[in-house]
């Protein structure tokens, strides 16, 4: 899909000398942008990645723990350091299609989150929430998942802002390996 990506830094002539800014780039983001890892349709084998990944081992599917409805994961496309999403197993587009175990497991693992993203890093502060259809802003409408997003005084600043650019401290397998560290056991 990315055909022009490398993984080698690619030279641009000019870039960062005449105006004096420097660029921190960020290409996988582009990525997103153009739509990968996005389902093609509604149903679960139209290539959902929340219906893919408990699949996968916990390191490459970047899982960090798992109940018996939910599982928590990192979003492989984060707001901040450590955002991760609390997904149904099952595949539900709505929050009032979830069961009653469900919803009581989803609300227990959004609670381990929060504890385990303090103990891990600190994190002062959270957003927490579920965006319901494409037009409320659900990248991926079709699955169920709510965000847990550590906030910390002052992480906001001009890079977002100004550049465009979200700066993330700590590789994505890093993150998941503390958090699953710290989640705390039932």
């Amino acid at each position: 899909m990315l055909h022009s990506m490398t993984s080698e830094p690619e030279q641009q002539i000019g870039v960062g000398t005449p105006d004096a800014f420097q660029r921190l780039w960020t290409p996988h983001r582009m990525a997103y942008i153009q739509g990968e890892n996005k389902p093609s349709g509604p149903e679960a084998g139209d290539g959902c990645p929340f219906c893919s990944i408990p699949a996968k081992s916990d390191e490459d599917g970047l899982v960090i723990a798992r109940g018996s409805s939910v599982y928590a994961v990192l979003n492989l496309y984060p707001y901040n350091g450590g955002h991760l999403m609390v997904v149904p197993f099952r595949h539900v587009a709505d929050y009032t299609e979830l069961d009653e175990s469900e919803t009581a497991e989803l609300a227990v693992f959004t609670k381990r989150a929060m504890t385990a993203l303090r103990a891990a890093s600190g994190a002062h502060g959270f957003n927490i929430g579920m965006n319901q259809g494409v037009s409320a802003g659900a990248g991926i409408a079709a699955h169920l998942h709510q965000h847990i997003v550590p906030r910390w005084g002052g992480d906001t600043n001009f890079m977002p802002v100004v550049g465009h650019t979200k700066v993330l401290p700590q590789l994505l397998a890093d993150t998941r390996a503390m958090l699953a560290d710290a989640w705390p056991r039932a």
